[in-house]
């Protein structure tokens, strides 16, 4: 943990590679609400990293902590099966490490979900995290930490925002 806190902490605004990393699950929401977002966004002109852009043979995890170290926004889509991926989790827990180390911007965005079940860990959240094998409590306990967190910063709901 520290190194990825000063990580974030020693990297500057002018030096951000990507206005905006979007944290989603894709079974949920690549084809649908993620094709409408990037759209919108490359409209704009804002520069987003989308996994889509990771080379084969890439390392998967070192690029997407320094990519979510070197963007200025964090858009997370919480949807039904966001905490099913160890991915997602993890980077859930490296934005918000950034987000306290050098105020990087955070929008949760919940899809199709209720902020107080993402929070509180109810339903397919809670289950899901119980169920990953070969983590320890630790993450476990920094996952369950970090959905509450982030359930609780202003959002966006998906079913009141039409």
């Amino acid at each position: 943990m520290g190194a990825s806190q000063s990580a974030c902490s020693s990297t500057t605004n002018s030096g951000r590679k990507y206005d905006v990393f979007i944290s989603f699950r894709g079974e949920d929401i690549r084809h649908k609400f993620k094709s409408h977002l990037s759209d919108a966004l490359s409209r704009q002109q804002i520069e987003f990293f989308d996994d889509d852009f990771l080379a084969r043979g890439d390392e998967i995890w070192p690029t997407l902590s320094r990519t979510i170290e070197n963007s200025n926004i964090s858009v997370v889509v919480f949807s039904k099966h966001y905490a099913t991926s160890k991915w997602c989790l993890r980077e859930l827990v490296k934005i918000l490490e950034c987000k306290k180390t050098h105020g990087q911007i955070v929008i949760p965005v919940f899809y199709h979900v209720n902020p107080s079940v993402v929070g509180k860990k109810m339903g397919s959240f809670g289950d899901a995290i119980l169920n990953h094998e070969n983590v320890s409590q630790e993450e476990k306990q920094m996952w369950g930490a970090a959905l509450t967190e982030a359930s609780n910063l202003s959002r966006w709901n998906s079913s009141v925002i039409r």
